[in-house]
């Protein structure tokens, strides 16, 4: 029997009757805005300011429970087969992924990560070496926090994590060469890489991409969408959306095939030797402190002023995300 949403009473009432109350949305909301606004800056993870907010373990939740097999149920449940349209199963499966609460934090998130990300292009046109020497900063704290938090004691987490600093390191002293040269798919691979990510608490998807080389890419592209989107808003050619939006949509598809499939993966090599795998975790941001020297040597080339502004700049970076950890939560990995 086909069931319409407008005829049908006990449909829009199981709908209604799911919406939380507006504090609730407000809440995670801001909460998203928070993680937002950490996943767009190098040292800091969104995921782990989930953890502090206590939605953690409900955003893995809500992840994991999109299978292939509930997307097959969602779509059939809307296609005109079978019986006809349903729209209240196909709603529970959405309530199954807790929509409403993705939908809000989702709706933060992306907030933020477009004020942060007009903020760092500009910046890195005006003062790369004051944007990459606060990088810099947030970085080596990052990763002294992390290692505070890390327990080394068997040759084989030693070797994964030499195994991830040499990585990083080399990846990020070519990173500008790859950036050029990668395409649309290391866009997409880049994507994958960095939002999957980004839900790991203590590993930074935007240091990441630094070290793949698209950080300021993605930067850039994702500020003159926006801007090609507010020109159409006023009378602007629509062209301009058109040709901006392909690297951010590239990006996008990339990272959520990767929040579903890497992610998945770096959780399961959590759950089979834990230590091994944040040691080649923590690693990896060891090894990217040379993302940012290198952005600025080909960007300004470094001087004695510019050395000292670096400096100054790494040493607010540091203070910033070392008084975030002393105030907000003290990270515990292995309860990752």
């Amino acid at each position: 029997m086909t069931t319409d949403p407008d005829r049908d009473p006990s449909a829009l009432s199981t709908i209604w009757g799911s919406v939380p109350p507006l504090r609730a949305w407000i809440r995670t909301f801001l909460i998203g805005l928070c993680m937002g606004s950490a996943d767009g800056v190098p040292g800091v993870s969104g995921g782990t300011i989930a953890l502090i907010a206590g939605v953690y373990e409900r955003l893995i939740a809500a992840i994991t429970a999109v299978t292939p097999g509930r997307i097959i149920r969602f779509v059939r449940a809307l296609v005109p087969v079978d019986g006809g349209v349903d729209v209240r199963s196909a709603f529970s499966e959405l309530l199954e992924i807790d929509i409403w609460f993705l939908l809000a934090l989702v709706g933060g998130v992306a907030t933020a990560v477009v004020i942060v990300t007009r903020i760092v292009t500009i910046a890195s046109k005006e003062t790369p070496e004051l944007l990459f020497g606060f990088f810099f900063g947030l970085i080596a704290a990052s990763a002294l926090v992390l290692l505070r938090s890390l327990t080394v004691d068997s040759p084989v987490q030693i070797g994964t994590g030499v195994v991830g600093f040499l990585l990083a390191f080399y990846v990020s002293g070519v990173s500008n060469t790859a950036a050029d040269g990668g395409g649309l798919v290391f866009v997409f691979i880049a994507g994958m890489i960095g939002v999957s990510a980004m839900i790991l608490p203590g590993i930074s998807g935007s240091l990441l991409l630094i070290i793949l080389g698209q950080y300021d890419r993605m930067s850039t592209a994702l500020t003159e969408f926006v801007d090609a989107l507010i020109a159409l808003a006023t009378g602007g050619p629509a062209e301009d959306v058109t040709t901006t939006a392909v690297p951010v949509v590239t990006f996008i598809l990339g990272g959520l095939v990767g929040l579903f499939t890497i992610a998945r993966v770096v959780r399961r090599a959590l759950d089979y030797n834990r230590r091994a795998t944040l040691a080649f975790l923590v690693a990896l941001v060891v090894g990217a402190l040379r993302a940012p020297v290198v952005e600025v040597q080909e960007n300004v080339g470094f001087s004695t002023d510019v050395l000292i502004a670096f400096v100054a700049a790494g040493a607010v970076g540091a203070v910033f995300l070392l008084v975030l950890d002393w105030y907000a939560v003290d990270l515990d990995l292995d309860k990752v």
